[in-house]
């Protein structure tokens, strides 16, 4: 017998699902309010398809990461091992928005043996990332040490043993792999040479397991039964490779092999090295720690496609394409860019203004800021505060550029022409560099080294207008009467983009009345 109407409670319209649905993926039928097989099986392929496109985009900088140890060890270059760039970095090597400026230097180090001290050098800006590119610490100027070079204890996951009582900086990774980057300047030497400052590094440098109860406990703390009695470590020089001239191939697939190196990174570290949600994205297309992934037919063909479109919305916000994102550092219509004065280094909230009266913390909006995050690690390499941080004198600063000033990409066969106002806002130097749209690396030309700026090593210092601008031209040969240390040479097949460094950036640059110019294009006589 029905039930009397007024036995029923009213069911809202907007809690039903009608027994016929359009969407996008084609028409989703429901009688009764069950699914259909052909519809179960279309979700199911489309909800596989959206976890792709997710495990690609929010997770592309543990595989940037993991391809960067993979480059290096293709090249001979172990966990452990010190590659320094001796002759500084040139376009030889696939490497994301590196510099041509400083002297580099990396490793890779694993901490499955227990903690490591690091002893780093002076006057260096350098940090320590996890495996999965998130910052353990900074060292050098913007670190604790403050440019004098420091001790430096790094912990593995779960370690509860002894650890210093002081004289080291002790840090405690998420992961038992971890990066160490390191930069170094070259301008206070003579003719910015780089050679005194790699030495200096080589000589300074030294890595070895921690010596639990060594250096930095006191014996009084083991006789109170705080801690064990053991003899110092002997500081270990470690085995360096130069890096410069080397071609190394350190770029992350944008094909099915993303998630091949994804699932060999998830198995590399223990399960707690990510949090929940984030491994449940994987998990979801069968990356799973301890398990073997096997995709079959089906799931393979899905993933392919969502690597595809996972590749191409990363490629445009890592280009600076969707102006809704608020990357512009300027008001108005500009190019110049900046994804990490939305999120922070961390990709949270935009980093604190420094005022005179101290630092001004921005609202926190509870959420990771996930197009911040996508854009820079599609761009760039390492992570710390030092690259974004709004303080003067101390660290380094970025903006990019990937149009012209009528909005077009840049044409690797035209001429363009970028002034910077006189007084540039950097303490110690300025550059601009060129890097190839495609590889997000070094533009390769028969000038190895593609950028302009103050040093004059590697490249000859850029000119000075008479009222003090300083003018840099972009084209596949050198302008007539630009001086070769104004003209980065592009390459007629290949698009591109620049980016300006200022190192130590001064109060003109955070407080915008510096600012340059527009890239425009230049019209060469026929």
């Amino acid at each position: 017998m029905p039930a009397n109407d007024a036995t029923r409670t009213p069911v809202p319209a907007a809690v039903t699902t009608p027994s016929s649905v359009k969407a996008d993926i084609g028409t989703l039928e429901f009688p009764d309010g069950y699914p259909t097989a052909d519809t179960a099986a279309t979700l199911r392929d489309h909800v596989d398809y959206l976890h792709g496109v997710e495990a690609f985009m929010n997770m592309i900088h543990g595989v940037s990461l993991f391809a960067v140890r993979k480059g290096f060890q293709d090249a001979g270059i172990n966990d452990g091992d010190v590659v320094i760039f001796s002759e500084l970095m040139d376009s030889k090597s696939l490497f994301l928005t590196a510099n041509a400026d400083t002297v580099y230097f990396f490793a890779f180090l694993d901490l499955s043996d227990g903690p490591l001290v690091v002893e780093t050098p002076s006057e260096t800006l350098g940090c320590f990332d996890d495996i999965w590119f998130r910052w353990i610490t900074d060292f050098g100027l913007p670190g604790p040490d403050r440019g004098q070079g420091g001790t430096y204890v790094l912990l593995p996951p779960g370690y509860d043993g002894p650890v210093p009582e002081g004289g080291a900086y002790v840090r405690q990774s998420r992961t038992n792999h971890f990066l160490l980057l390191g930069r170094a300047f070259i301008n206070e030497n003579p003719g910015d040479d780089p050679k005194p400052t790699a030495d200096r590094i080589k000589q300074q440098l030294k890595i070895y397991p921690y010596a639990p109860g060594g250096v930095g406990s006191s014996i009084g703390a083991y006789l109170a039964g705080k801690g064990p009695l053991g003899g110092p470590a002997s500081p270990r020089t470690p085995r360096f490779v130069e890096g410069t001239g080397l071609a190394m191939q350190t770029l992350p697939p944008n094909d099915f092999g993303h998630y091949e190196l994804l699932d060999a990174l998830v198995q590399l570290e223990p399960a707690e090295a990510l949090d929940l949600e984030l491994a449940g994205q994987f998990a979801a297309i069968g990356i799973v720690k301890g398990k073997r992934f096997a995709p079959d037919t089906r799931m393979r063909a899905i993933l392919e496609q969502a690597v595809a479109v996972g590749n191409a919305a990363s490629r445009t916000l890592g280009m600076g394409a969707h102006p809704a994102d608020g990357f512009r550092f300027y008001d108005g219509d500009t190019a110049w860019w900046n994804m990490l004065f939305a999120g922070g280094f961390d990709f949270t909230n935009p980093p604190p203004e420094v005022t005179a009266n101290g630092i001004e913390l921005s609202p926190n909006t509870g959420a990771r800021q996930l197009h911040s995050r996508t854009s820079w690690f599609y761009t760039a390499t390492g992570v710390t505060p030092a690259m974004c941080m709004r303080l003067t004198g101390i660290g380094s600063q970025y903006l990019i550029a990937n149009v012209d000033d009528s909005g077009a990409s840049f044409d690797g066969a035209k001429t363009y022409r970028l002034t910077l106002p006189k007084d540039i806002p950097a303490g110690r130097f300025w550059s601009v560099t060129v890097y190839d749209n495609q590889t997000r690396s070094m533009v390769q030309t028969p000038q190895r080294y593609p950028r302009a700026g103050s040093q004059s090593r590697p490249t000859p210092a850029a000119e000075v207008e008479p009222d003090g601008s300083t003018v840099v031209y972009f084209a596949p040969a050198q302008p007539d009467g630009v001086a070769p240390g104004n003209w980065v040479q592009t390459d007629p097949d290949r698009g591109w983009f620049v980016l300006l460094r200022l190192y130590s950036p001064l109060k003109p640059f955070f407080d915008k009345t510096w600012r340059p110019s527009e890239i425009e294009a230049v019209q060469t006589k026929p």
